[in-house]
């Protein structure tokens, strides 16, 4: 199983990489938002990734913590977006 891990790593910091670059060279605003929502994601799916890895559920309540402000801060971002719309 830690072959299964290493690899889930790997293609975790792959994705954090690419979505840096996108962080960094985003054309817009909302790009960066994105960018900043995914980074959270996998934050997220890496702590899951170190929980299944030990065993036990120890990091489940910040699992939920982060994905939470995670989400709260997607939905500030999409409500301040359709307000700078109008």
């Amino acid at each position: 199983m830690n072959v299964v891990f290493v690899a889930v790593y790997g293609l975790l910091a792959i994705s954090a990489f690419v979505v840096m670059v996108r962080l960094l060279r985003g054309p817009g605003a909302l790009d960066r938002i994105i960018a900043v929502d995914l980074l959270v994601v996998l934050l997220v799916a890496g702590v899951a990734v170190a929980t299944a890895m030990e065993g036990h559920g120890a990091y489940v309540p910040l699992l939920v913590a982060v994905a939470l402000l995670g989400f709260v801060g997607s939905a500030s971002a999409a409500r301040l977006a359709t307000i700078q719309e109008l």
